[in-house]
């Protein structure tokens, strides 16, 4: 396959969202079909909050059963490793009960998980691919890295369905980046970008960003399948509770899985510093979201041990969406003082909560907040407490402005990045006419 040019569609993408028009409901070509993979979403029956790729796939299969009903089919490895088509019906309920957990207030008990995991996994047992009529060219689309690392397992899925392939790429922060995984994701996720390269006829990127980083792989590769660029879009959080969390105010929230690359460790080293240096009483309080992960022994030992900042640090895992759109609606800002990141869907998350951010100074986070968020250096610790405290204050200056920034802000939406792909599908489709 031939390279073709890297489009970016974000600047269109935000204009109509500005705009407030509607773009014409997309429409595939005659005989084309979008057979949709849903493994990642049944392997996490077991979890009851999601993960960001879990809403990525979850909303995939919204939008284009909003979009192309009529044209669109699922599929899945289930975690048996049977392979199969699943039916319209199952998948409209699964995806219904799967966004009521995730809503959900109460955190279900392992119990309820298991019961519920038994009936979807029956309900959507895999069911034998039919044979294309005449005429019908299938695009199979892949909006997680599940099973990526097989591509023998994607071949066989390809082979069953007689498809051409087309995925998501999210970030290749383990290859770039491999101080930040799992002792093995640098080479787990190589086989990963490899298996798009060779396999894929087309390429959506989340951001400008990671689609220059998937061009540089690619220069090394025999093979280029085409990329375009769809900006993830931004969903309102449910309203929550309107009455504040029980977290002291001011507080600030820090939104992702406790890993490197997240530089939590920064943020609990400047809190340790403002409660020595300003006192107890000034220091502002921090909730920190999200479970975790791998590599934390230095980060885990400060809030399992840490006396100075206890008091001030409250961690939460597993919370709502419900919960959480509470704790951002009150909180002073976001933080995010990340090293690396292919997007930044907790940036919009927060700026359509009507929350300030505070981040780090990436590319990545640029495309996510635009011109709306203070951008600092994930080093600069003196820089983050100056900012920290001027958002804490009831006036602050640099929190003002940004609360008048984010007045013309508009969030990128899932609409706009589904008919990027739906364009990628009808060029490809073209094209594979013409060489016919």
């Amino acid at each position: 396959m031939t390279a073709l040019p890297i489009r970016d569609t974000s600047r269109a993408m935000t204009t109509m969202a500005a705009s407030g028009e509607a773009a014409p409901s997309p429409l595939l070509p005659a005989g084309a079909e979008i057979v949709l993979d849903l493994s990642r979403l049944l392997s996490r029956t077991l979890h009851a909050m999601p993960t960001g790729i879990d809403r990525v796939e979850l909303v995939y299969a919204r939008t284009l059963l909003s979009l192309i009903p009529g044209q669109l089919r699922f599929a899945a490895i289930n975690p048996f490793g049977f392979y199969g088509r699943l039916p319209h019906a199952a998948v409209t309920r699964f995806l219904d009960e799967t966004e009521a957990r995730w809503a959900s207030q109460g955190k279900p008990g392992r119990g309820a998980l298991l019961r519920s995991a038994a009936r979807n996994l029956a309900r959507l047992r895999p069911r034998r691919v039919p044979r294309a009529d005449a005429g019908v060219r299938r695009y199979y689309v892949q909006a997680s890295p599940h099973h990526l690392h097989s591509p023998d397992r994607v071949r066989a899925k390809l082979r069953a369905e007689d498809a051409r392939l087309i995925c998501l790429v999210h970030d290749l922060i383990p290859i770039e980046f491999p101080e930040y995984a799992r002792p093995d994701g640098a080479a787990t996720h190589e086989r990963r970008i490899r298996t798009m390269a060779e396999l894929a006829d087309g390429l959506i990127a989340n951001s400008q960003a990671t689609a220059h980083s998937m061009q540089r792989f690619l220069n090394r590769s025999s093979t280029a399948p085409a990329i375009s660029i769809a900006h993830l879009g931004s969903d309102p959080l449910p309203a929550g509770d309107d009455s504040p969390p029980s977290i002291p105010q001011p507080y600030f929230v820090v939104l992702s899985t406790i890993e490197p690359r997240k530089n939590h460790l920064l943020l609990l080293n400047i809190w340790r510093r403002m409660v020595e240096t300003l006192g107890p009483e000034r220091t502002p309080h921090l909730a920190i979201v999200g479970r975790r992960g791998w590599e934390n022994e230095n980060v885990v030992d400060m809030l399992d041990r840490c006396t100075a900042i206890q008091g001030h640090i409250h961690e939460y895992s597993g919370l709502s969406d419900s919960s959480v759109s509470t704790l951002l609606r009150h909180a002073r800002a976001l933080l995010c003082p990340s090293f690396a990141e292919g997007f930044g869907m907790p940036v919009t998350e927060a700026l359509l909560c009507g929350t300030p951010v505070i981040c780090s100074d990436l590319p990545a986070l640029r495309e996510a907040g635009g011109i709306v968020p203070d951008f600092i250096d994930p080093l600069d610790g003196p820089e983050w407490i100056r900012t920290i405290m001027d958002y804490s204050a009831d006036r602050g200056d640099r929190r003002t402005a940004q609360l008048e920034r984010l007045h013309g802000w508009s969030p990128p939406s899932w609409r706009a990045h589904v008919e990027v792909l739906l364009d990628l599908v009808r060029e490809i489709d073209a094209r594979a006419g013409v060489l016919a």
